[in-house]
């Protein structure tokens, strides 16, 4: 029975329950499709098409040093699957599970349909903690913990469907997509996710904990595995098997601490995967409908002055320059500049999370839109977290190195000023030429914002809400994600996310 493995965000050979399967069943046809509207989607870059392709290049050398070339092909899933299922003879489909954006769900329900009306068998299999169809959040870490402590499974030897076109890996121009410069992006393929994992846990990650915070340490001190996990060059098992056997050598000094951290947050990781496959609405729809009213129209203006990073605010404008060149920012960063659109500015979640999600080579959406709307206060169950970006600055840039590597245009302002530049006495001849005048007042829109929060919560509608949807994304069993009533619990575990 010739068998096809549909490769989605799974791009290795090794801890490969697909292909594991797959090869034992039969010849095998490894296919990735090439979806020109998937790449065509709002949160889609040509950046991350740019890591794809890359690691795409060093699946197909693995592959074919394991018997079965990768077969690329670009068009509609449904319209791909049948030619090569009709051709070449196949009557079995086997993937893993997906929890993607709404796109990919719409368009693996298409390909069920087609499955079932073909008479061809689909297998799915999870690749990480996250449950499907899951009727309660009681004992899934229990679940989750499981599958991370089951056995990695070795890339297997496969016997390839014979006379099969491997196909070409398209470029960006290929695909049509927009011009994307980010000459600092990290690299994709399974190479370079092993080698950042073994400088990470032995050499990189020991200042991990104290370092994660400040875009300027945690370029170094963070694994920078988020891009390999997210397109699946690396599994999130072998990641946190490997951080396992770490520890057991006990290391010194403040190893102890940044392993146990790191492993944390792979747990959440899962953790807040979950929430969107348990309701994938959540990338369209305010988690609590009454929790916050913002304009839907977007104000153009402020949205383009964020997204370049000339709204006038220094540390805030650096962070979203870097994110620009690099495709990456550290998580504490990337809560205060979601922040600071969303309240400071009063723009909708929506448009500077698509913003950020096209900016990010480690876009995953399980992770991406819980998070822009926690940070959004769409949630309901969070407390507002109103990052100050002159307070940010400030702490994190102690010296202004970032700032001013970010925006040379600053570099003559004093560090006294550096964060707020329209302090300076010799400003006149900077703000509005050279560099913009702040497009907000930080203090003013922050009360209005905190003002326009706390009024929609003294409603009894709102009470009512948040408790349901405590309920639906609670797990009782395990503390580690627990919903803490406490605010000032609630805040540190905000940050637990995704430092990776």
């Amino acid at each position: 029975m010739n068998v096809l493995v549909w490769l989605k965000r799974d791009l290795r050979p090794d801890d490969h329950p697909a292909l594991d399967l797959a090869a034992g069943l039969g010849p095998v046809l490894p296919l990735y499709v090439v979806e020109p509207e998937l790449w065509a989607g709002p949160d889609a870059s040509a950046r991350q098409w740019a890591f794809v392709a890359e690691s795409l290049g060093d699946l197909r050398q693995a592959l074919a040093g394991l018997g079965a070339p990768l077969v690329v092909r670009v068009g509609d899933a449904v319209a791909v699957l049948e030619r090569l299922c009709r051709q070449h003879k196949i009557t079995r489909i086997v993937s893993h599970e997906e929890t993607g954006n709404l796109w990919t769900y719409a368009r693996d329900r298409r390909v069920a349909a087609w499955a079932r009306g073909a008479g061809i068998a689909w297998t799915e299999l999870p690749q990480s903690g996250v449950v499907r169809r899951l009727a309660s959040r009681d004992g899934w870490a229990r679940q989750r913990d499981g599958f991370m402590a089951a056995s990695l499974l070795p890339a297997p030897t496969l016997r390839p469907v014979e006379g099969v076109e491997p196909g070409l890996i398209p470029t960006a121009r290929a695909l049509k997509l927009a011009d994307d410069p980010c000459p600092h992006r990290q690299l994709g393929g399974r190479t370079r996710g092993l080698d950042l994992l073994e400088t990470f846990l032995t050499r990189r990650g020991e200042p991990y904990r104290a370092a994660m915070s400040s875009p300027l340490t945690g370029e170094r001190a963070c694994s920078r595995l988020s891009p390999h996990l997210a397109w699946g060059t690396l599994s999130v098992r072998e990641v946190a098997q490997a951080t396992a056997s770490r520890q057991s050598e006990r290391p010194g000094g403040r190893w102890g601490g940044a392993l146990n951290s790191f492993q944390s947050r792979l747990a959440w990781r899962d953790h807040f995967m979950q929430k969107l496959e348990d309701q994938p609405s959540i990338e369209l729809r305010d988690l609590h409908p009454t929790a916050i009213t913002r304009p839907r129209d977007r104000d153009a203006a402020r949205l383009q002055a964020w997204a370049m990073g000339e709204t006038g605010l220094p540390f805030l404008d650096a962070c979203l320059r870097y994110v620009r060149a690099t495709g990456w920012l550290n998580f504490r960063m990337r809560a205060m500049v979601t922040s600071v659109a969303s309240y400071h500015l009063w723009l909708d979640w929506q448009a500077s999370g698509q913003h950020l999600a096209r900016m990010f080579t480690d876009y995953e959406p399980g992770i991406h839109w819980p998070q822009v709307q926690m940070q959004s206060g769409t949630t309901g169950i969070n407390i507002p977290r109103i990052y100050n970006p002159v307070k940010q600055g400030q702490d994190q840039d102690p010296t202004g190195a970032f700032t001013r590597k970010w925006l040379p245009e600053l570099a003559s302002v004093p560090d006294a000023f550096l964060q707020e530049p329209w302090k300076w006495p010799d400003a006149r001849h900077l703000l509005g030429h050279r560099y913009p005048e702040p497009i907000i007042d930080v203090a003013t829109a922050a009360r209005a914002a905190r003002d326009a929060i706390w009024q929609a919560r003294k409603t009894s509608t709102f009470a009512d809400e948040a408790a349901r949807i405590v309920t639906r994304h609670a797990s009782r069993a395990d503390p580690r994600f627990v919903n803490d009533r406490s605010p000032r619990r609630k805040a540190a575990s905000a940050q637990l996310t995704l430092d990776l």
